[in-house]
Order: structure tokens, then C-alpha cells, then sequence
């Protein structure tokens, strides 16, 4: 008699169970102004991504061609996996003094987490997770990509 009533209730709570998922549904069913679902890829023109979202590492420039990368070597150090290589080189100032500079800031996209650890710890702000979101290609060269344009320069005002 016991297993019988053990039985039954077993049922009564597979009901149960059953009656508040078809809550959750039912909610979505009936109140479908209230849900974030995109209709991606037809709404690509449009489609704008949360502030939060971390699509891939980039190097904002300004208009004169400048960055505020001071190639430390923080961002490649804090890299749990090495997706970022830095490639400095030193340069004579016109004072006398060696200064290095980047040549390559170069940034692995296919062994990128996007744990976001290379932002945080750039002391300058020189890197950001951008909001670029559809990096399917063929050839895996293709998501190595250097980070710093031809050219640039660190911006003035900029501490090393």
C-alpha cells in the first residue's frame, strides 16, 4: 500500500513539474512584446549589440593615425592563452634616449576567449572589446589580425 501512495504521488509531482514549465511557455506565448529575440541575419542593418557584448579585442585610432598603445607588454602578459603578441622595436628621440615603440601589436582572434583580462589591464586604455560579432571565415590566417594601422603613432600626452 505504501509504494502504491508513493506511486501516485510521484505522478502528482511530475504534474506538477510539468504545470510550472507550462507556466514559463505560457507567459512567452501570450505577452510577445515583451521579449528581446533578434531576427538575425534579416535585421543586420539594424541590429545594435548591449554595451556589455565582447566581440574581439581592436585598437581605436583617432584621426591623425594615433593610438595610446605604449607596447608595456601588460595585455600579452595578462593573456591566459597568448592571443596577443606585441612587437616593439627601439628608436632614438631626438634627445638621445631610446624609447620603445610597438611595430606589431598582433592579436590571435581564433585562440581568443574574450575573458576581457588584456582590457582591463591596459594601463592606458589603448585596447577595447569592439561590437564586430560575425568572424566566420574559411582560412584561419584570416583571424590574425594586427591591431596597430600602418603608420601610426602613439598619441601625444600619452605616459609611458
Amino acid at each position: 500500500m505504501k509504494s502504491f501512495i508513493e506511486y501516485i504521488v510521484s505522478i502528482f509531482k511530475g504534474v506538477w513539474t510539468l504545470l510550472v514549465g507550462m507556466k514559463v511557455t505560457a507567459k512567452y506565448f501570450f505577452t510577445p512584446w515583451n521579449h528581446v529575440t533578434q531576427q538575425y541575419p534579416e535585421n543586420r542593418d539594424t541590429l545594435v549589440m548591449f554595451d556589455r557584448f565582447r566581440g574581439e579585442v581592436i585598437m581605436p585610432h583617432t584621426d591623425n593615425n594615433e593610438h595610446l598603445c605604449t607596447g608595456c607588454g601588460i595585455c600579452e602578459i595578462n593573456c591566459p592563452n597568448g592571443s596577443i603578441e606585441i612587437i616593439s622595436k627601439s628608436i632614438l628621440t631626438p634627445e638621445g634616449k631610446k624609447k620603445r615603440i610597438i611595430d606589431q601589436h598582433i592579436y590571435h582572434l581564433g585562440m581568443c576567449t574574450l575573458c576581457n583580462l588584456c582590457v582591463k589591464a591596459c594601463p592606458t586604455g589603448a585596447i577595447v572589446m569592439g561590437q564586430k560579432f560575425e568572424h566566420a571565415v574559411w582560412d584561419r590566417a584570416l583571424l590574425t589580425k594586427v591591431l596597430n594601422q600602418p603608420g601610426s603613432k602613439i598619441a601625444a600626452g600619452v605616459k609611458e
